[in-house]
């Protein structure tokens, strides 16, 4: 299907104008029950709605890649999704909803049935109508017990995060995808709000895109009142041509064992992906 999706792009030639999308998800109908008794992969990526960034020169020169469709974006969302097939959860960062720069495509749409995975959702954080449609995106290859999406605060609106929570409803393991703030005060009321969101629970995840690194993350917020894990400080991911700074993260509760985690050698956005293999607590499964 992902490939008529594809052929979408050629409208732009006709002058075709489709209403723009919203927010929206795939439906749980298909999708395979949540399996207690195995690792989930996990993935998080800030995909800078397709483009393709391999030095700071890039930011001018494809500046206007970000309102105007081009032919190779498709390409690189096939590149994505290759990627992405590999991992059972997926927290997308920078994506579009469907919009004159996307070719009217729904780019978490496409990605999860580019790369065969039945569960999606699409976080409409930013509507500029036809010209950009700014969201976060959840893959899943299982079923959540549900999924809820929240504004975050900031004096700038647009900033998202995509809660989803699986397994046993009375002691769930709780998914946070997100995308920060750029500055520091809006940083700060973010995560009091996801501090907030996850306070109840003991197997918690958070994904995304976060703009700080993991000591500040979690020594100088809200974050430093839970005992989540980082990963190794050495683990920059931006920017992707040359990796200096750790903006993104897979921060998890020490009741999830840590099988594997690296910065994925994935230069295309300008960001590159952060993957985590976690084990569900032991005894886990004897609460289904």
């Amino acid at each position: 299907m992902y490939k008529r999706i594809r052929n979408q792009i050629h409208g732009l030639l006709k002058l075709e104008q489709p209403r723009p999308p919203r927010g929206r998800c795939s439906g749980l109908d298909h999708v395979p029950e949540f399996e207690p008794n195995r690792h989930l992969r996990l993935l998080t990526f800030n995909i800078q709605v397709g483009i393709n960034t391999a030095s700071y020169r890039h930011y001018l020169t494809r500046s206007w890649q970000h309102v105007l469709p081009y032919r190779n974006r498709i390409e690189n969302l096939d590149r994505i999704a290759r990627l992405i097939s590999n991992y059972d959860v997926v927290a997308l960062q920078e994506c579009d909803g469907g919009s004159l720069r996307s070719g009217y495509i729904n780019q978490v749409q496409y990605l999860a049935e580019a790369a065969g995975i039945p569960y999606w959702y699409q976080q409409l954080n930013r509507n500029l109508g036809q010209i950009a449609q700014h969201s976060n995106g959840l893959l899943s290859r299982f079923r959540p017990l549900d999924v809820t999406e929240h504004r975050l605060p900031g004096l700038i609106p647009g900033r998202g995060a995509i809660v989803a929570r699986y397994g046993d409803r009375s002691d769930p393991l709780v998914l946070v995808l997100m995308h920060l703030s750029l500055s520091r005060a809006a940083q700060q009321r973010q995560l009091g709000y996801i501090r907030e969101l996850i306070a109840d629970y003991r197997h918690v995840v958070l994904m995304g895109d976060m703009n700080n690194h993991a000591e500040e993350l979690l020594n100088n917020t809200p974050l430093k009142e839970t005992d989540l894990v980082p990963l190794p400080p050495t683990a920059h991911s931006f920017p992707s041509w040359r990796p200096e700074k750790a903006l993104d993260h897979i921060l998890v509760s020490p009741t999830l064992e840590i099988r594997r985690s690296e910065v994925v050698s994935y230069p295309l956005s300008d960001h590159l992906p952060i993957a985590m293999d976690v084990a569900l607590p032991k005894g886990y499964l004897e609460k289904f």
